[in-house]
């Protein structure tokens, strides 16, 4: 296989917490390009350009290969700016997982505090649910998109935060999840923190990296 996959963390994490699933996608025939940024200290929009060096570069060694992004929470959203302007002409396909791609109430909560806007930098400011000035960001989604979102909580606070009856994984709600254009979508057990290194997430990955669907 001469397919490559690129790896987005997610704020306030490193590339450490995806090297679990870098190594199974390795294990299964996938060249695997795990990337790190300091999403804590720039906007979205800025890291975009970080980070646009090393997708090049990563593109360019791919070939004839398909090329595919897997983003988990804010890094989805990376990908998805990304996207917008600097499509590979060997796009494959993409996931994201846990990714707010309509915001998290949780955001909307703790966006004013100062704690929040010291730890999570500009980037966490615009996790928010109103995505109205994000719209030139982002665009539509015409690209083969599978998305898996979690629903599992340990997170008591954040989980009321969201709403006790909103089904979410303690940050980021399953509907948040949702993005129109996406090919397919899937609900696994699992909660936000821990779904880097969740196996029933690899293994969706997995499926739709290969087929375009994720297993039942």
């Amino acid at each position: 296989m001469n397919d490559t996959v690129i790896l987005f963390h997610g704020i306030a994490r490193t590339r450490r917490s995806m090297q679990k699933l870098a190594n199974f996608l390795s294990g299964n025939g996938y060249r695997v390009v795990n990337v790190g940024y300091p999403s804590t200290r720039f906007s979205i929009g800025d890291l975009v350009g970080i980070v646009r060096p090393e997708i090049d570069g990563a593109v360019k060694a791919a070939g004839e290969g398909r090329v595919h992004f897997v983003g988990y929470s804010m890094g989805g959203l990376i990908i998805r700016a990304f996207l917008r302007n600097d499509r590979p002409a060997n796009l494959g396909r993409v996931i994201m997982v846990g990714t707010p791609n309509n915001g998290s109430q949780v955001a909307d909560f703790l966006k004013d505090w100062p704690l929040y806007r010291t730890f999570y930098g500009p980037a966490g400011q615009q996790l928010i649910t109103d995505q109205t000035a994000m719209t030139e960001l982002f665009g539509t989604v015409d690209y083969e998109l599978g998305i898996i979102a979690g629903n599992r909580t340990i997170d008591p606070v954040s989980s009321l935060i969201i709403g006790r009856r909103v089904p979410n994984d303690g940050k980021v709600s399953v509907e948040s999840t949702r993005l129109d254009g996406a090919a397919a979508h899937i609900v696994i057990p699992a909660n936000h923190t821990f779904l880097p290194v969740n196996r029933t997430m690899w293994s969706q990955a997995l499926s739709f990296l290969k087929d375009g669907r994720f297993t039942a």
